[in-house]
């Protein structure tokens, strides 16, 4: 049970890392900046330490951008690996990918595929995001029992809604200021939550790019009907320049704290003019 909360704990941050908030009044020139992700990775390295001052690497989660076959959008691969102590002492090992599809025209969910391996269960899913009917549903199926009939759960959505990949994104276009506030939307597994997102520094924060002026933002994931129903606090660190690229995020909660840190940034050639990459 212990290494089960600690896997969600890793991709809760991991895939949230500053997830963001929903501001209905964006403006078409926001939206059309989210063509600058295309053809970026992001490597992060997620820790877990104990109460005992016992620290190890749980896994590595890996995020990449490009554009949608059909130019309309922009296509999200997030991917988290077990590795380390996780694996080789505790014997447990994960591996979760989500594919997440934004449309350029709103900057918002449109289909979400996950693939989600805990040692031997394994489960596929898929999320349709329908703005029209203000509905998102979500089909749950078992690849290794075919008899099995799927899981289904339907919602209400209002417009924008994001999964907890493209939050990260949507954040990232944002003005951010100390003291701001949003309230984020997101759906996980069919289910809804409303998130409060506050940005409360700007603060140096040393990181594999450089000692460099970020953003500290703080969603509140946890607590009742959240996101994790448990106690717990998440501190996010997002680059104060133009890339607002997510360097670093904290969970303090009752079993330990996860460390998730920014280990590689790329961004292929032919669209590093998209970010003002000197600052």
């Amino acid at each position: 049970m212990f290494l089960k909360i600690a896997q969600r704990l890793l991709i809760a941050v991991a895939m949230i890392m500053a997830a963001g908030a929903v501001i209905c009044a964006q403006t078409r020139q926001q939206h059309d900046a989210g063509r600058r992700f295309a053809g970026e990775t992001l490597r992060y390295e997620g820790k877990l330490s104990l109460p005992m001052k016992v620290s190890f690497t749980i896994a590595d989660v890996v995020f990449t951008a490009s554009d949608a076959p059909d130019g309309s959008g922009l296509a999200i691969k997030a991917d988290a690996t077990s590795r380390g102590t996780l694996t080789s002492l505790f014997k447990y090992s994960f591996q979760q990918e989500i594919n997440s599809d934004v449309d350029f025209n709103e900057f918002r969910a449109a289909k979400t595929e996950k693939h989600d391996v805990q040692k031997d269960r394994v489960r596929d899913s898929e999320a349709l995001f329908d703005y029209e009917q203000r509905r998102v549903t979500f089909t749950e199926t078992d690849p290794k029992d075919k008899m099995r009939a799927p899981r289904r759960i339907a919602s209400d959505i209002s417009d924008p809604t994001h999964d907890i990949v493209t939050g990260i994104y949507y954040l990232r276009l944002q003005d951010l200021a100390v003291g701001k506030t949003f309230e984020l939307q997101i759906s996980d597994s069919g289910l809804v939550y409303k998130i409060p997102v506050k940005v409360t520094a700007r603060e140096k924060k040393s990181s594999s790019l450089g000692k460099l002026d970020c953003w500290r933002v703080e969603p509140q994931i946890f607590g009742p009907g959240r996101l994790i129903e448990k106690e717990g606090k998440l501190i996010i660190w997002m680059t104060a320049d133009d890339r607002r690229i997510p360097v670093a995020a904290l969970v303090d909660s009752g079993i330990g704290t996860v460390n998730v840190k920014l280990k590689a940034y790329t961004m292929q050639p032919s669209n590093a003019s998209a970010l003002n990459l000197s600052k």
